[in-house]
């Protein structure tokens, strides 16, 4: 089994971290490329940069901010938000990203994954999917969460790794922002499911729903903000947590 990755994500929306509850009520959490050069030198295996506000205000991701946080992070980073076409994604890359995520563009246009996987490699490509409980099942939101596509989770994170996605960021809006821990039965049916890497995201509020995000919804990978950026508990805490319960971690210089 691989190491488990740690990733401190940064909703950026007007220039700063910004972290809320089930998308909503959005509150300062602090300047994005200092939070993510603290991040950097303290644990964190990448760093996810997202752009919250571009596909709503249908524009581009704030390239100078990319730039200055690729400056301060020595470890990969994933940028997503706004993202249209190959020349952003080229652009992107060009500013310092190492992965792009892409949502709304995909869902909108799904050759921009089979393209853009082709030409960058399916390694740079994470397909971010954002889900809501919906009678028995899970229904995609598009634009930052705020268009609901009528899209069964399970079946387009199928099609996003056919299409050429070489790893699925999945965020439970129900769970977002609450700590009430990951949606374990929305992460078992996607592993269930999928060949590439599963990243949890949305409800970490304790130590043990990380364990749980691992050993009972087989995530290759553990995103959580508000914790990390309020100060709960450290990247480190988190790790060393997670070594104690058998779960195989990276640390910091290996």
């Amino acid at each position: 089994m691989l190491k488990i990755r740690i990733i401190p994500c940064l909703d950026v929306k007007d220039g700063r971290v910004v972290k809320g509850i089930n998308f909503l009520n959005l509150v300062d959490a602090g300047d994005p490329v200092e939070q993510a050069s603290f991040y950097s030198k303290n644990g964190a295996d990448e760093i996810c940069f997202l752009d919250i506000g571009a596909s709503i205000e249908n524009r581009n991701t704030m390239i100078k901010v990319v730039e200055k946080t690729a400056e301060k992070v020595f470890i990969p980073l994933t940028v997503g938000g706004g993202i249209k076409n190959i020349e952003n994604i080229r652009d992107l890359l060009k500013a310092g990203a190492d992965k792009i995520s892409i949502n709304t563009a995909g869902i909108l246009n799904n050759k921009l994954i089979s393209d853009s996987s082709e030409r960058f490699g399916s390694q740079c490509i994470v397909a971010a999917v954002d889900a809501k409980k919906k009678n028995n099942g899970w229904t995609v939101f598009s634009h930052g969460g705020t268009k609901d596509t009528g899209l069964d989770a399970i079946k387009w994170m199928q099609q996003l790794e056919s299409l050429g996605a070489g790893e699925i960021l999945l965020t439970s809006m129900d769970r977002d922002g609450t700590k009430d821990g990951f949606d374990i039965d929305l992460l078992k049916k996607a592993s269930k499911v999928l060949n590439i890497p599963v990243i949890a995201s949305g409800g970490a509020g304790r130590l043990e729903h990380f364990k749980a995000a691992v050993i009972r919804g087989n995530a290759s990978a553990l995103l959580a903000a508000s914790v990390f950026h309020f100060a709960k508990f450290s990247i480190m805490d988190v790790k060393k947590y997670l070594k104690k319960e058998n779960i195989e971690v990276r640390y910091l210089n290996e």
